[in-house]
């Protein structure tokens, strides 16, 4: 008999303890993967479209040619796994602060997540993306200065509710205009969000990129038999991507 539920993974980690679950749903009767910090769910894979659309909006305003992309937060992989399913992207480094969550895809305790490990453009890069962004040792730790076609970032709840205070700075003018340095020029810059569009973020995206946009994503929710909604902010740097 299959399990109802089980706990694949559980660690201590310098924001508290981080669990890996996996459950029998019973208002759809699927299979659920979450992670939870202590008692506070961070991601369910009954909840997926904004982040795979997160994806999809941001790699939409890129020219077809060979792209880099940067993901900050892998999760449970679906950002990173839609950016793949592009064949334009040419390489993908997926920045993750916490060592287990790296852990649970390579032994894939995840769905799917040989498709992420296995694939020859992916580096997983064990490393905080607000430090490696704010003090300059970038995503390529043997190129620095190495700038990208994408950033895509989906770490905390929403610009003002953050996991960690440290986090903060990312979503002010000067943390944003360290996103817009390390993308190339027509680059774009993608953010996921759990809460509604808010107008003072997307007015600093706007004085920091050349356009800003914030898209709601709609989805059903078997939990309340009605929707809900994620948002996704989109910006794009000012000039021509260089072939």
């Amino acid at each position: 008999m299959h399990p109802r539920f089980a706990e694949l993974g559980w660690a201590e980690t310098h924001i508290g303890e981080i669990s890996l679950r996996r459950r029998l749903e019973p208002t759809t009767n699927t299979e659920v993967y979450e992670v939870k910090l202590g008692d506070e769910y961070l991601m369910s894979s009954m909840f997926t479209v904004a982040e795979e659309e997160l994806a999809r909006l941001a790699l939409a305003l890129l020219p077809d040619a060979p792209c880099d992309v940067v993901v900050g937060g892998l999760g449970l992989g679906y950002t990173a796994r839609t950016v793949l399913t592009d064949d334009w992207v040419r390489s993908l480094v997926v920045v993750e602060a916490l060592a287990p969550v790296i852990d649970w895809h390579r032994r894939e305790l995840l769905p799917d997540a040989r498709a992420l490990t296995s694939d020859p453009r992916v580096t997983l890069l064990e490393g905080d993306f607000f430090a490696l962004l704010r003090d300059g040792t970038g995503f390529d730790r043997s190129a620095p200065d190495r700038c990208f076609d994408a950033v895509l970032v989906d770490i905390d709840h929403s610009p003002v509710n953050v996991l960690d205070p440290a986090h903060a700075d990312l979503y002010t003018d000067a943390g944003l205009r360290r996103v817009s340095d390390r993308l190339r020029p027509g680059g774009v810059f993608g953010l996921w969000s759990d809460d509604a569009p808010e107008e003072t973020f997307l007015s600093l995206l706007r004085q920091c990129f050349a356009t800003a946009d914030a898209h709601v994503v709609p989805f059903a929710n078997p939990l309340t038999a009605g929707r809900s909604a994620n948002t996704v902010y989109v910006a794009r740097k000012a000039g021509q991507p260089v072939p």
